[in-house]
């Protein structure tokens, strides 16, 4: 620790702390630019010049260390000289256009100019012009007023993980510009735009739609990923105008992902659902919510009198707040059915009864810093989860070894020390593998029902991974999307709890969805011989609840879904949004509100509960989840649904000793661990970032991006050569008795005998499993 005086102040910071640091730390300002707490000091912008002691110039406050004993003045006659000095160099070239200027009034460089700016500029000379580049639909550029402070720049290589804008030229012609014109596509570029001191780099679907201070500002949660990103929700007039982080260093730190900032632009969508609709003789029409429940009420309660409760099945979105999950259990419950479920992807369920609590991260977000050794296992890191994956790249950066097991190799942006491409159907006795290499590298024996599967002979792959989490201190092994959704995922669980005990690591599930955890801590799935998301649609009811989802898009096997729900005698939906399948299949929609018009609570990864309230009326007439599932409760004569407001409901569903706690930890079931064989090529599915719940399926600006354009059929050379098919050309893909006609590419980071087709889009909504056999024809 060394100590320093600051304006006559003394502090103690670390050694190896800059002035900046110190200076924070009692609260002293030092105006600045290019400075950034989270990027590289650059120390570009000078405007943080201060006067040291014995030093015989102003020096950078960001880059210059502190020394025991050192005297520092941020305010002296030479600081604020020199600070002014850089001001007027600064605005020597920047456009006189704040009236315009998208920035205005939350600009870095208007709130600095008046303290240190002269009243008029001494420089008469031409200004010079800098052309705008196109880096895509979500962020504008007017580069002229660009002070060259490269944070974006810094942002993109150290954060984003992809240099995707750099600095060309010198002096006065310096320009900050993407390379070969191309566009910026880090599904965490809107970040560039907070961290843009000045208006270079603006909001694209927000630009001129507001001023500053003519929003109200309103705290919320992201519910979109399992992160569960802070988010501050900007609203004028009831209309939500812009998303910004709220700073947590324990969840999102300062930065949001795309997802999580863009998508309130579907809040407004022409698909919208804002009045209660019946359908009668096949048509839709508008009705009053008096009529839509009555008719809901009247429909389940005859079902159940009629065919017994049993034949009522409720179906919910993991997308779907704790309250909501909650009430639909219990008034699924109360009509006597058990048959409920959220987990609308998943393909295996023979854990359910066997399972220790509800599937969670394994550890706290903030410790992944801390990790030296991670298996990840069937995931599409990058795209499920931005900002988990850039908490991994930051400590990949400090020594952390990734490992990975999967059936794609896609790009995360980070190192990756060891990594084994391996089909679904394969992933289960590469896991074999990687368990008796560690046994033989720890000297300790596998557990007892393992012992018989274990394989004879071991890859140098599955060693070397074995290799890296032995040598590791503090080790994590987490399961992803496509090891959750897929046949094999009780197998896979068990060997990754293995993996993690052998190492004295933690295992986790990192998680589809805002709720992946809430929904099990919610009882939103089957408790006592109840049927499963996938047993009500391959043993159809007689009538369902659907709660924030779509049937063409939400379920493992969409074509199922819509068959299935499309034939029964009555469906009724709680959606925000209407959808042709949506409308397909159900016969009353009631219009319940999305998460900035109703209060709730997500459960984040980590099993965090965070609550938030609504930052906007309710549009038309559409009502918050749960009051309608209060109100279908009441109108069922049901005890318990007396609830006032979404924070008794929460503790209700949240109260100690009512809910499962977290665990990851699966008991008392057999296994089969033979080797799985797959007579033809296998289906790998993932859901694009922005195809994965309905809002986010409907922000134009998203719709825009390279993330979201038109699904395409992948596969190795190898694969397409064994196949007779030529990377480019049209093939046919079958499962079933559905086909769909796409454009096929050579992909060598897809496993062999594999093809790659993204779900939850409409293009292959017509398409079976998730997971499982697919054939290709050539058109």
């Amino acid at each position: 620790m060394l100590e320093i005086e600051i304006d006559g102040k003394q502090v103690t910071v670390e050694d190896g702390s800059t002035i900046m640091d110190a200076a924070t730390k009692i609260g002293a300002f030092v105006p600045h630019f290019c400075y950034h707490k989270k990027l590289s000091i650059a120390a570009s912008c000078r405007m943080c010049l201060v006067q040291v002691e014995k030093a015989p110039k102003p020096l950078p406050a960001c880059a210059t260390p502190v020394t025991n004993g050192m005297k520092v003045w941020t305010r002296s006659e030479q600081a604020v000289k020199a600070q002014k000095g850089v001001m007027e160099f600064l605005l020597i070239n920047h456009p006189l256009d704040c009236p315009i200027c998208d920035q205005g009034g939350e600009c870095q460089l208007q709130d600095l100019a008046v303290g240190y700016g002269g009243s008029q500029s001494r420089y008469e000379e031409e200004k010079r012009v800098v052309l705008n580049k196109n880096l895509g639909p979500l962020v504008s550029t007017d580069m002229t007023r660009c002070i060259n402070c490269t944070r974006c720049v810094r942002f993109t290589t150290e954060i984003a993980g992809q240099m995707e804008l750099g600095q060309a030229f010198r002096g006065e012609h310096a320009e900050i510009m993407p390379f070969v014109e191309k566009t910026v596509d880090s599904e965490l570029s809107g970040n560039i735009i907070d961290l843009c001191p000045v208006g270079a780099l603006t909001s694209k679907p927000f630009r001129f739609s507001a001023r500053t201070w003519e929003l109200a500002r309103r705290r919320s949660v992201s519910p979109h990923d399992s992160l569960g990103s802070n988010l501050i929700v900007q609203v004028k007039h009831d209309v939500v105008k812009r998303v910004l982080p709220f700073e947590n260093e324990d969840i999102n730190e300062c930065w949001l992902s795309d997802k999580d900032r863009f998508s309130y632009e579907g809040l407004n969508s022409e698909d919208r659902l804002t009045v209660p609709m019946l359908k009668q003789d096949g048509v839709w029409k508008e009705t009053d919510w008096q009529t839509a429940l009555e008719f809901a009420g009247n429909g389940l309660r005859k079902t159940a009198k009629q065919n017994g409760p049993d034949s009522i099945g409720a179906l919910a979105s993991p997308h779907s707040t704790i309250e909501e999950l909650y009430l639909l259990q219990k008034l699924t419950r109360a009509i006597g059915s058990d048959s409920v479920d959220f987990r609308l992807r998943q393909s295996d369920f023979r854990a359910d009864g066997f399972r220790e609590g509800a599937p969670w991260l394994g550890i706290p977000i903030n410790e992944v810093a801390g990790l030296n050794r991670l298996l990840v296992i069937g995931s599409f890191l990058r795209k499920d989860s931005p900002l988990l994956a850039q908490r991994v790249r930051q400590a990949a950066k400090r020594g952390l070894h990734v490992s990975a097991i999967g059936a794609s190799a896609e790009e995360w942006l980070l190192p990756v020390k060891n990594r084994v491409l391996a089909a679904p159907s394969a992933i289960v006795p590469a896991l074999l593998q990687v368990v008796a290499a560690l046994a033989a590298e720890k000297g300790v024996a596998v557990a007892e029902h393992l012992a018989a599967a274990m394989p004879a002979s071991v890859s140098d792959d599955a060693r070397a991974i074995a290799q890296s989490l032995a040598s590791g201190r503090k080790v994590a092994v987490w399961l992803g999307n496509l090891a959750v959704q897929c046949e094999y995922a009780t197998e896979i669980q068990q060997l990754a709890e293995e993996i993690a005990r052998l190492t004295e690591g933690a295992f986790g599930v990192i998680g589809e969805a805002a709720n992946s955890v809430g929904g099990y801590l919610a009882k939103a799935v089957p408790l006592v011989g109840g049927l499963n998301a996938k047993q009500m649609l391959e043993q159809p009811r007689k009538a369902y609840l659907l709660l924030n989802a779509e049937p063409a898009l939400d379920f493992a096997n969409p074509a199922l879904a819509q068959s299935v729900l499309g034939a029964a005698p009555l469906v009724v939906a709680l959606s925000a949004f209407k959808s042709e399948s949506l409308l397909a299949a159900a016969d009353v929609l009631l219009p319940i509100a999305p998460f900035t018009e109703t209060s709730g609570t997500f459960v984040n990864c980590e099993g965090r509960a965070q609550n938030f309230n609504a930052v906007a009326r309710p549009l038309g007439d559409t009502r918050p989840g749960w009051k309608v599932l209060r109100v279908l409760g009441n109108l069922l004569e049901f005890e318990g649904f007396e609830h006032n407001d979404s924070e008794t409901v929460a503790a209700e569903a949240l109260a100690a000793g009512s809910r499962p706690d977290l665990g990851n930890r699966l008991f008392g079931l057999e296994f089969n661990f033979a080797a799985q064989t797959v007579a033809g090529l296998e289906r790998v599915s993932d859901v694009p970032i922005y195809a994965a719940d309905p809002l986010v399926r409907r922000a134009k600006s998203l719709q825009k991006t390279r993330d979201a354009k038109a699904p395409v059929a992948s596969a190795s050379a190898a694969t397409l050569a064994a196949i007779g098919v030529e990377s480019g050309g049209r093939v046919r893909l079958k499962q079933g008795q559905a086909s769909v006609e796409v454009p096929i590419v050579a992909d060598e980071s897809v496993a062999a005998n594999c093809v790659r087709v993204a779900a939850a889009t409409a293009a292959t909504s017509v398409l079976g499993a998730m997971c499982g056999e697919i054939s290709v024809e050539r058109v």
